[in-house]
Order: structure tokens, then sequence, then C-alpha cells
């Protein structure tokens, strides 16, 4: 990585470190932890799509590749060293990363009012669930004092992030002179965590925003899918290097309401088969953290009952993306641009 300094991403990329080269760990930052975790996930990859599958050829040239990530330094670094496991040749001449402004990755199509306030009642039934729980606003004014904050300020500061890195890690949780923060105080927490994804899915607040917030990526996908499957051979394999916050709505929009919440490195991959029989075909296939789940989202839940196929019609997801998503919506929309500007949600 640090041979990479001629690199040529799109601004504000081009200034950032390329791999985490800190003494200390400093906040929000990539741990060496996380680098292994991306080179074994890019090998892994590899070994699949790239020496079992052939997807792309030895000579592959850069406009094979699609590569977009949030201007954080941690999200660059993970997809660097996820391509550095994965391809044969690291070269950085090949290698060009496009900046996304947006966590949702929704490029031109970001302004949608109707998504804000799907937003804002689910952020609001949070709370109400919150104010419910004793046990939780305890263990927070505890923590607070030991760390010498007031409990707003903590509890604001969203403290299961900080705690979930020292967990993860196998580092001990902080302490002060006032005491520690404890394993106790952690599984307050996260149960609350668990019991506010148990009534999220009842209440579909989350859903009615995912649905929404997920559309721009789906529809890119399904139309570089579809640009494929007509023969083009450019952007094989498209990197979308991203945050809990972009992974969790995709989740939800595709009915993966049972995922849990992303852990760290997690990846969500869509596959494009072609049949070789048929060549006209073409099925989707779609993996979490390498486990199948297809026939567990919205668009293909029936689809094994009726085919032998490991497999689902691309055009049962384009049909999806490009209609059903509004249907599951409750909405008389039949587009994007309708459903984010109708009135009364």
């Amino acid at each position: 990585m640090s041979k990479g300094s001629g690199s040529s991403f799109e601004s504000p990329l081009n200034s950032m470190p390329l791999y985490p080269n800190h003494a200390l760990c400093e906040m929000g930052e990539l741990t060496q932890t996380g680098v292994v975790q991306h080179l074994q996930n890019g090998q892994l990859l590899g070994d699949i799509y790239l020496k079992k599958h052939k997807l792309l050829p030895s000579d592959w040239s850069p406009d094979q590749l699609y590569l977009e990530t949030t201007g954080r330094s941690r999200t660059l670094q993970s997809g660097l060293a996820l391509l550095y496991g994965f391809l044969p040749d690291f070269d950085w001449k090949k290698i060009y990363f496009r900046h996304q402004p947006s966590v949702l990755f929704c490029s031109g199509n970001c302004y949608c009012p109707v998504r804000n306030q799907y937003l804002e009642k689910e952020q609001r039934r949070q709370y109400l669930l919150r104010l419910k729980n004793s046990q939780l606003e305890q263990t927070y004014g505890e923590m607070a004092k030991i760390v010498n904050v007031p409990t707003k300020l903590l509890r604001a500061a969203n403290p299961i992030d900080s705690m979930l890195c020292h967990f993860c890690h196998n580092v001990s949780f902080p302490c002060t002179s006032s005491g520690c923060f404890d394993m106790e105080h952690f599984k307050v927490i996260k149960m609350h965590q668990i019991e506010d994804e148990k009534e999220r899915r009842k209440k579909r607040l989350y859903l009615g925003y995912s649905l929404l917030g997920a559309h721009p990526i789906l529809n890119q996908t399904i139309d570089r899918m579809q640009r494929i499957a007509e023969g083009r051979k450019d952007e094989v394999f498209a990197l979308y290097s991203a945050h809990d916050v972009t992974l969790s709505p995709v989740l939800s929009a595709l009915g993966l309401s049972e995922a849990r919440f992303p852990r760290f490195a997690a990846r969500l991959i869509f596959e494009l088969w072609q049949d070789r029989e048929k060549p006209s075909e073409h099925s989707v296939r779609i993996l979490y953290n390498g486990v199948d789940v297809t026939f567990h989202t919205f668009f293909c839940q029936d689809h094994h009952k009726r085919s032998s196929k490991p497999m689902c019609p691309l055009e049962n997801l384009v049909r999806f993306v490009k209609r059903d998503m509004f249907v599951t919506l409750d909405s008389s929309s039949t587009n994007y641009h309708d459903a984010c500007h109708r009135e009364g949600v």
C-alpha cells in the first residue's frame, strides 16, 4: 500500500491514507484486524470467482472493475485490502475508486422527502422504546458517571459502537478512576438492541425507509446486470465499500429481515449466472456472509418450489426493483420519484 502514492482516485479519496499506519488506533479508523479480515475476504472471493469461474481474464483492464466508496478512510482502506486479496495482479495503475458522498449510495437520486419522513418516525419509535427500558437508562447513568459526562451526552454518543469495537477485538472495556465499563453494561445495551430489532420488524417503519433508501443502489445493480446479460464486458465486478447503515436498509428492502445487525467486514454479494444450454436465460444468487439467502428474499421466496435450479431468474429481481418495491410500500406509485414525493405517509 505504501507504493500507491501515485494512485489517482476521485477527490477527496486521493488525499487519504491507503492503509492504517498509526502507532495507536484512531477514532473511527480501520484496525489491523479489519485489514486481515478484508484480505481474507478478498482471497476467498478470488478463489471462487477468479480461479474457479474465471470472472476476469489474467490481463484484466480497469473498465472491468467498478469501485466506489464513501469519503471515510476506513471504507477506502477496506476496499483496497479486499482488492489486494482478490486480484491476481494488484496494479495501482488499474485501480480507480469513485467517491460516493451518501452512505445510501444514492448518487444523483438522494432527494426523497418520504424516505426522510419514514426515518423520522422510525427514530421516534426507537426513542419511545428506549424510554420504556428503565434498566437501559440506569446502565447509561452508571456509564456516564464512570467517564464523567452527562447521561444525555453518553446516550447520544451511541456507546454500543465503541463497546463492540472493544468486544470484537477482545480488548477489555475502558476504565477511569471512577470505575470500569463491564460485560453487564454491554449485555443490557445489546439486549435492548435485539429487542429494538424485533419491534422494528413489527412496526415496518424501517422497511418503508429501507425500500426508498436502498432503491437507487439496487436499481444501479440491476441496470449493470442487464447490460452484462446483453453481452457487455465492462464492470463485470462491482465493489461498493460501505457501512452498516448502507447494508442494513438493503437487507431490509430485500426482505432479509432475519439478518442480524451487520458485523465487521460483512459482505453482501449479488451473482449473475448465464444458462449454458439457454444462453439468453440469466439467473441471480444472493449471498450474505457466504450464506445463500436467495430464497429468503421478497422477490424469490416461492421460486424454489417451482424450479429445481438453486437460483432465481434475473427478471424476478428486475421486476421487484422496477415495480414490486413500490407495491411492498403499500403505495400507488409506480416509480421512485413519485414514491418519494407522495402525500400522507
